[in-house]
Protein backbone atom coordinates (compact mmCIF):
# COMPACT_ATOMS: atom_id res chain seq x y z
CA UNK A 1 0.00 0.00 0.00
CA UNK A 2 1.61 3.35 -1.40
CA UNK A 3 1.90 6.43 1.30
CA UNK A 4 0.44 9.70 -0.15
CA UNK A 5 -0.39 13.08 0.98
CA UNK A 6 -2.97 15.53 -0.59
CA UNK A 7 -2.68 19.31 0.92
CA UNK A 8 -5.93 21.65 0.71
CA UNK A 9 -5.73 24.87 0.76
CA UNK A 10 -5.67 28.16 -1.41
CA UNK A 11 -3.88 29.84 1.37
CA UNK A 12 -0.55 27.12 0.48
CA UNK A 13 -0.70 28.08 -3.24
CA UNK A 14 -0.44 31.35 -2.91
CA UNK A 15 2.41 31.76 -0.31
CA UNK A 16 0.35 32.88 2.15
CA UNK A 17 1.05 30.13 4.37
CA UNK A 18 3.77 27.74 4.32
CA UNK A 19 3.22 24.16 4.43
CA UNK A 20 4.83 22.48 7.05
CA UNK A 21 2.58 18.84 6.90
CA UNK A 22 4.63 17.29 4.45
CA UNK A 23 7.75 17.29 6.27
CA UNK A 24 6.05 16.11 9.38
CA UNK A 25 4.45 13.49 8.06
CA UNK A 26 7.51 12.45 6.30
CA UNK A 27 9.21 12.06 9.77
CA UNK A 28 6.06 10.57 11.27
CA UNK A 29 6.26 7.61 8.59
CA UNK A 30 10.18 7.42 8.64
CA UNK A 31 9.88 7.25 12.77
CA UNK A 32 7.68 3.88 12.13
CA UNK A 33 9.74 2.48 9.09
CA UNK A 34 7.20 3.89 6.53
CA UNK A 35 7.91 6.73 3.33
CA UNK A 36 5.58 8.72 1.59
CA UNK A 37 5.22 7.82 -2.51
CA UNK A 38 3.71 10.62 -3.70
CA UNK A 39 2.01 14.57 -2.30
CA UNK A 40 -0.25 16.61 -4.02
CA UNK A 41 -1.17 20.03 -3.66
CA UNK A 42 -4.45 21.06 -4.23
CA UNK A 43 -6.36 24.74 -3.95
CA UNK A 44 -10.18 25.20 -2.47
CA UNK A 45 -11.52 24.74 -6.13
CA UNK A 46 -14.23 22.11 -5.56
CA UNK A 47 -14.22 20.29 -8.74
CA UNK A 48 -10.69 19.37 -8.36
CA UNK A 49 -10.80 18.78 -5.06
CA UNK A 50 -13.47 15.95 -6.21
CA UNK A 51 -11.91 15.02 -9.22
CA UNK A 52 -8.65 14.54 -7.05
CA UNK A 53 -10.33 12.61 -4.03
CA UNK A 54 -12.02 10.74 -7.09
CA UNK A 55 -8.73 9.25 -8.27
CA UNK A 56 -7.64 8.26 -4.96
CA UNK A 57 -10.50 6.39 -3.59
CA UNK A 58 -10.03 4.40 -6.52
CA UNK A 59 -6.17 3.78 -5.50
CA UNK A 60 -5.31 1.09 -2.76
CA UNK A 61 -3.44 3.82 -1.16
CA UNK A 62 -3.21 5.13 2.12
CA UNK A 63 -4.11 9.00 1.72
CA UNK A 64 -3.72 11.94 4.57
CA UNK A 65 -5.53 15.15 3.59
CA UNK A 66 -5.11 18.00 5.57
CA UNK A 67 -7.15 21.48 5.32
CA UNK A 68 -10.57 22.34 4.41
CA UNK A 69 -12.74 20.49 7.09
CA UNK A 70 -14.03 22.90 8.71
CA UNK A 71 -17.61 24.83 8.53
CA UNK A 72 -16.47 28.32 6.85
CA UNK A 73 -17.58 29.29 3.39
CA UNK A 74 -14.25 28.03 1.98
CA UNK A 75 -13.71 24.68 3.47
CA UNK A 76 -15.26 22.32 0.93
CA UNK A 77 -13.00 18.86 1.77
CA UNK A 78 -16.14 17.29 3.51
CA UNK A 79 -18.69 18.26 0.68
CA UNK A 80 -15.81 17.23 -1.87
CA UNK A 81 -15.52 13.35 -0.51
CA UNK A 82 -19.36 12.71 -0.34
CA UNK A 83 -19.58 13.74 -3.55
CA UNK A 84 -16.31 11.96 -4.79
CA UNK A 85 -17.95 8.88 -2.94
CA UNK A 86 -21.66 9.16 -4.47
CA UNK A 87 -22.97 9.16 -0.49
CA UNK A 88 -24.94 11.91 1.48
CA UNK A 89 -23.33 13.85 4.15
CA UNK A 90 -24.58 12.57 7.50
CA UNK A 91 -24.08 14.16 11.34
CA UNK A 92 -21.94 11.83 12.83
CA UNK A 93 -23.17 11.28 16.31
CA UNK A 94 -19.97 10.72 18.29
CA UNK A 95 -18.85 14.14 16.33
CA UNK A 96 -22.00 16.21 17.26
CA UNK A 97 -21.24 14.50 21.17
CA UNK A 98 -17.54 16.37 21.29
CA UNK A 99 -18.71 19.45 19.45
CA UNK A 100 -21.50 19.96 22.01
CA UNK A 101 -18.69 19.39 24.32
CA UNK A 102 -16.78 21.83 23.10
CA UNK A 103 -18.99 24.59 23.21
CA UNK A 104 -20.05 24.12 26.55
CA UNK A 105 -16.60 24.25 27.38
CA UNK A 106 -15.99 27.52 25.29
CA UNK A 107 -18.70 29.45 27.30
CA UNK A 108 -18.02 32.02 29.64
CA UNK A 109 -18.82 30.81 33.03
CA UNK A 110 -22.18 30.77 34.37
CA UNK A 111 -23.72 31.90 31.21
CA UNK A 112 -26.64 30.26 29.72
CA UNK A 113 -25.70 27.97 26.56
CA UNK A 114 -28.17 28.04 23.53
CA UNK A 115 -27.31 25.09 22.10
CA UNK A 116 -30.36 25.56 19.69
CA UNK A 117 -28.67 29.07 18.58
CA UNK A 118 -28.03 29.70 14.68
CA UNK A 119 -24.55 29.82 15.26
CA UNK A 120 -24.07 26.94 17.32
CA UNK A 121 -25.94 24.64 14.90
CA UNK A 122 -24.17 25.96 12.34
CA UNK A 123 -21.00 24.37 14.41
CA UNK A 124 -22.22 20.92 14.05
CA UNK A 125 -21.40 21.22 10.06
CA UNK A 126 -18.25 20.34 11.05
CA UNK A 127 -19.16 16.97 12.28
CA UNK A 128 -21.41 16.24 9.00
CA UNK A 129 -18.81 13.29 6.91
CA UNK A 130 -19.50 11.26 4.22
CA UNK A 131 -22.28 8.59 4.78
CA UNK A 132 -20.00 5.97 6.90
CA UNK A 133 -17.09 7.92 7.97
CA UNK A 134 -15.23 7.38 11.27
CA UNK A 135 -14.11 9.88 13.65
CA UNK A 136 -10.28 11.04 13.67
CA UNK A 137 -9.79 12.26 18.01
CA UNK A 138 -9.06 15.74 17.63
CA UNK A 139 -6.51 15.94 21.45
CA UNK A 140 -6.28 19.93 21.21
CA UNK A 141 -9.96 21.03 21.29
CA UNK A 142 -12.13 17.91 20.71
CA UNK A 143 -13.44 18.65 16.78
CA UNK A 144 -12.69 15.77 15.35
CA UNK A 145 -11.26 14.83 11.99
CA UNK A 146 -12.68 11.62 9.88
CA UNK A 147 -11.69 8.71 7.64
CA UNK A 148 -13.54 6.71 4.89
CA UNK A 149 -11.47 3.60 4.32
CA UNK A 150 -8.01 4.13 4.03
CA UNK A 151 -8.22 8.48 3.23
CA UNK A 152 -8.04 10.34 6.29
CA UNK A 153 -9.16 13.82 6.45
CA UNK A 154 -7.92 16.36 9.23
CA UNK A 155 -8.07 20.18 9.52
CA UNK A 156 -5.07 22.45 8.24
CA UNK A 157 -4.09 23.50 11.80
CA UNK A 158 -0.49 21.29 12.60
CA UNK A 159 -1.34 21.51 16.12
CA UNK A 160 -4.32 19.57 15.47
CA UNK A 161 -2.85 17.39 12.12
CA UNK A 162 -0.07 16.33 13.39
CA UNK A 163 -1.10 14.12 16.84
CA UNK A 164 -4.51 13.21 14.19
CA UNK A 165 -1.61 11.68 11.61
CA UNK A 166 0.45 9.98 14.37
CA UNK A 167 -2.81 8.72 15.74
CA UNK A 168 -3.98 6.83 12.21
CA UNK A 169 -0.18 5.06 12.06
CA UNK A 170 -0.48 3.97 15.43
CA UNK A 171 -4.36 2.31 15.51
CA UNK A 172 -4.80 1.49 11.98
CA UNK A 173 -1.31 0.62 10.10
CA UNK A 174 0.50 -0.49 13.59
CA UNK A 175 1.02 -3.79 11.49
CA UNK A 176 3.48 -2.04 8.34
CA UNK A 177 5.69 -0.14 10.82
CA UNK A 178 8.99 -1.45 10.12
CA UNK A 179 7.47 -4.39 7.95
CA UNK A 180 9.71 -3.81 4.95
CA UNK A 181 13.08 -3.36 6.14
CA UNK A 182 14.95 -0.56 4.32
CA UNK A 183 18.61 1.12 4.77
CA UNK A 184 20.10 3.95 2.90
CA UNK A 185 24.19 4.91 2.43
CA UNK A 186 25.28 7.73 0.81
CA UNK A 187 29.00 9.87 0.11
CA UNK A 188 29.17 13.30 -0.96
CA UNK A 189 31.25 12.96 -4.49
CA UNK A 190 33.74 15.61 -5.87
CA UNK A 191 35.68 16.44 -8.86
CA UNK A 192 33.02 13.96 -10.54
CA UNK A 193 29.94 15.57 -12.82
CA UNK A 194 26.70 13.21 -13.24
CA UNK A 195 26.80 12.40 -16.11
CA UNK A 196 30.20 10.53 -16.24
CA UNK A 197 28.45 9.18 -13.12
CA UNK A 198 25.26 7.94 -14.63
CA UNK A 199 27.18 4.48 -16.17
CA UNK A 200 28.12 3.33 -12.53
CA UNK A 201 24.20 4.20 -11.41
CA UNK A 202 22.75 2.26 -13.71
CA UNK A 203 25.07 -0.53 -13.40
CA UNK A 204 24.79 -1.02 -10.12
CA UNK A 205 20.70 -1.23 -10.06
CA UNK A 206 21.01 -4.11 -12.80
CA UNK A 207 23.67 -5.50 -10.28
CA UNK A 208 21.83 -5.20 -7.17
CA UNK A 209 18.17 -5.65 -8.02
CA UNK A 210 15.88 -4.16 -4.77
CA UNK A 211 18.44 -1.34 -4.46
CA UNK A 212 17.98 1.79 -6.02
CA UNK A 213 20.67 4.61 -6.52
CA UNK A 214 19.83 8.17 -6.29
CA UNK A 215 22.15 11.50 -6.88
CA UNK A 216 21.53 15.06 -6.08
CA UNK A 217 23.89 17.21 -7.33
CA UNK A 218 24.84 20.67 -5.48
CA UNK A 219 26.32 23.52 -6.92
CA UNK A 220 27.63 24.17 -3.52
CA UNK A 221 25.78 25.29 -0.13
CA UNK A 222 27.21 28.25 1.34
CA UNK A 223 24.89 27.99 4.12
CA UNK A 224 25.27 24.83 5.44
CA UNK A 225 29.44 25.61 5.41
CA UNK A 226 32.21 23.22 5.22
CA UNK A 227 32.63 19.94 2.35
CA UNK A 228 28.60 21.24 1.63
CA UNK A 229 29.84 24.59 0.39
CA UNK A 230 32.07 22.99 -2.52
CA UNK A 231 30.34 21.83 -5.67
CA UNK A 232 29.18 17.96 -5.47
CA UNK A 233 26.84 15.15 -5.38
CA UNK A 234 25.33 13.42 -2.55
CA UNK A 235 25.09 9.86 -4.64
CA UNK A 236 23.96 6.74 -2.46
CA UNK A 237 22.16 3.44 -2.40
CA UNK A 238 18.73 2.43 -0.42
CA UNK A 239 17.14 -0.66 -0.25
CA UNK A 240 17.04 -3.86 1.06
CA UNK A 241 19.79 -4.25 3.92
CA UNK A 242 21.17 -7.06 2.73
CA UNK A 243 22.01 -5.60 -0.39
CA UNK A 244 22.76 -2.29 0.36
CA UNK A 245 26.36 -2.91 1.81
CA UNK A 246 27.93 -4.66 -1.39
CA UNK A 247 26.09 -2.17 -3.30
CA UNK A 248 27.21 0.84 -2.12
CA UNK A 249 30.73 -1.15 -1.39
CA UNK A 250 30.34 -1.44 -5.71
CA UNK A 251 29.31 2.26 -5.99
CA UNK A 252 32.63 3.83 -3.87
CA UNK A 253 34.55 1.45 -5.89
CA UNK A 254 33.60 3.14 -9.13
CA UNK A 255 33.58 6.55 -7.77
CA UNK A 256 37.09 5.89 -7.26
CA UNK A 257 37.92 4.11 -10.57
CA UNK A 258 36.45 7.19 -12.22
CA UNK A 259 38.68 9.16 -10.55
CA UNK A 260 36.61 10.87 -7.80
CA UNK A 261 36.95 11.91 -4.07
CA UNK A 262 34.32 10.97 -1.44
CA UNK A 263 33.11 11.97 2.04
CA UNK A 264 30.76 10.10 3.41
CA UNK A 265 27.71 12.06 4.87
CA UNK A 266 28.44 11.33 8.94
CA UNK A 267 32.04 13.10 7.67
CA UNK A 268 34.39 9.74 7.98
CA UNK A 269 36.30 8.92 4.92
CA UNK A 270 35.35 6.03 2.76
Amino acid sequence: MAIGALIIGDEILSGRRQDKHLAKLIELLSARGLSLAWAEYVGDDPDRIVATLRRTFASDDIVFSTGGIGATPDDHTRQCAAKALGVELELHPEAKRLIIERTLEMAPAGEPVDLNSAQNLHRLNMGTYPAGARIIPNSYNKIPGFSVGDHHFMPGFPVMAWPMMAWVLDTYYAHLHHATPHEERSVLVFELAESELTPLMVQIEQDYAGVRVFSLPSVGDAARGGVYAQRHIDLGVKGDPALVEPAFDALRQGVYALGGTMIEIDGEAP
